[in-house]
């Protein structure tokens, strides 16, 4: 179980804030006056993103079924905040890292990495994530005594930190929800937050965010694409909406204008979803799950151009 803090209160380590993030209302978003958009801001954990919860589920269980040792390197292959996060975790635990990413992530996702003191692998960078999978098992396959691969696309503590953190909090916060959205990313948080929800109530209808066929939206995926993560339970989901990246930065640049929110550019797709499934509704209360903060994105350039510049410069880049 996520270890409950107070804000207001003293911390052993900076491990124990992770989690607990706040749920905001969002007062200027909802096309419908009888329906309420909350979102839950993941970029209020240390290293800025959702998946501080799973990097530290991850690796306290292979701690715990004695998987890792300080004489093994954690090796992930990432393409953003997953590595960060296990870069803190591991950094804090004593554990080396090496983290296997595409060779054209953004700027923010090397200079974390090399503060958090990951050593850092290349992988080709028109592979995309697939590319940085592949190398870091062959590297895993060769030495498999030097390396812990954590692997958060079929770790099953990725959903298990949402069922037993991410889930509870939501429902304390808002208890008569109806309807919770997020990314579809790895599948964790959709699958452990909305199994836990179901559990409590199975009325509660799980909706997955995803890009819309040949678009690209920071750290989402289309299970079309080839790939289909092996913790992802799609008996989970209720339905899919399939968002442009047009109304993702859109959305973006409305969350910070119109409620003050600096979140990433998933963000704006999981809130512009929120819109559209408000629109469905007659009446009722819709969570969203705000992935990551905005400033790790900053060097897209999403604040100060258009559109049609945003989506010629993001095209070759893996910005999640």
């Amino acid at each position: 179980m996520t270890k409950t803090f107070i804000h207001n209160s003293v911390q052993d380590s900076i491990l124990d804030t992770i989690g607990n993030t706040p749920i905001v209302k969002l007062n200027h978003c909802s096309p419908n006056p009888n329906v309420d958009i909350y979102v839950k801001l993941e970029g209020q954990n240390p290293t800025g993103s959702v998946k501080d919860r799973i990097a530290l589920k991850m690796i306290n269980e292979a701690e715990f079924h004695g998987e890792i040792s300080t004489t093994r390197t954690i090796l992930e292959p990432t393409s953003g905040n997953t590595g960060i996060s296990i870069a803190l975790v591991g950094k804090l635990k004593g554990f080396k890292v090496k983290v296997v990413m595409p060779s054209n992530v953004s700027s923010e996702r090397t200079q974390l990495l090399t503060a958090y003191g990951a050593d850092i692998v290349y992988s080709e960078g028109e592979k995309g994530s697939n590319g940085s999978i592949e190398l870091a098992q062959d590297i895993l396959s060769k030495n498999p005594e030097d390396y812990y691969m954590p692997y958060q696309y079929g770790n099953q503590a990725n959903p298990r930190a949402h069922y037993e953190g991410t889930g509870p909090e939501i429902l304390a916060a808002v208890p008569d929800l109806d309807v919770f959205i997020a990314g579809l990313g790895t599948g964790g948080t959709l699958t452990g937050t909305g199994q836990y929800l179901k559990d409590n109530n199975p009325e509660v209808k799980i909706v997955a965010v995803a890009p819309e066929p040949d678009d690209l939206i920071s750290g989402l995926r289309r299970l079309e694409d080839g790939f289909i993560p092996p913790i992802l339970d799609i008996n989970v989901l209720d339905s899919r909406l399939l968002i442009s990246s047009f109304d993702a930065f859109k959305t973006t640049k409305i969350l910070l204008e119109k409620e003050g929110i600096f979140a990433g550019i998933s963000c704006g797709s999981v809130v512009y979803g929120a819109i559209k499934q408000a629109e469905r509704m007659k009446s009722g209360k819709i969570v969203c799950l705000l992935a990551d903060g905005g400033w790790k994105y900053l060097s897209t350039s999403l604040w100060t151009k258009d559109y049609p510049q945003l989506a010629e410069e993001s095209k070759g880049k893996i910005w999640w």
